[in-house]
């Protein structure tokens, strides 16, 4: 998976934050509370997202409603498991990548573990 631009990032995040879909007016306007940028600019960008696959867009009036395909977890998931590709030793990386980890990270890895290990095996799994 291709990293996102930076625009990208930009429309990809508040579209991840506010958890609803939005128009390229809104998205302009909250970036143009930081820094200035055309709205032609933003509404090819969302377009070229659009045609990645990375949003879904209804039409409503005349403007269009974008909506992420997938999560900010899912993307940064792709990521990881492309870094893990990029290794002639998977298991190494991963090593490595763990000794960074803080003990709540850890924890939550291996509840994701657990959880995952007893997805496979059909068994349903409570909070905690």
């Amino acid at each position: 998976m291709r990293r996102l631009g930076d625009l990208e990032a930009e429309i990809m995040d508040r579209l991840w934050k506010w958890e609803r879909p939005a128009t390229v007016r809104e998205i302009v306007d909250d970036i143009n509370n930081d820094r200035e940028l055309a709205y032609t600019t933003v509404m090819t960008v969302a377009n070229i997202l659009y045609q990645k696959g990375w949003l879904v867009r209804t039409k409503q009036g005349r403007a269009w409603l974008y909506t992420p395909v997938r999560s900010r977890e899912a993307y940064s998931a792709a990521l990881m498991e492309d870094a893990l590709g990029a290794s002639e030793d998977r298991s190494a990386a991963l090593a490595h990548f763990v000794e960074g980890m803080t003990d709540d990270e850890v924890a939550a890895l291996r509840k994701a573990l657990r959880d995952s290990d007893a997805a496979r095996r059909g068994e349903s799994r409570g909070p905690g």
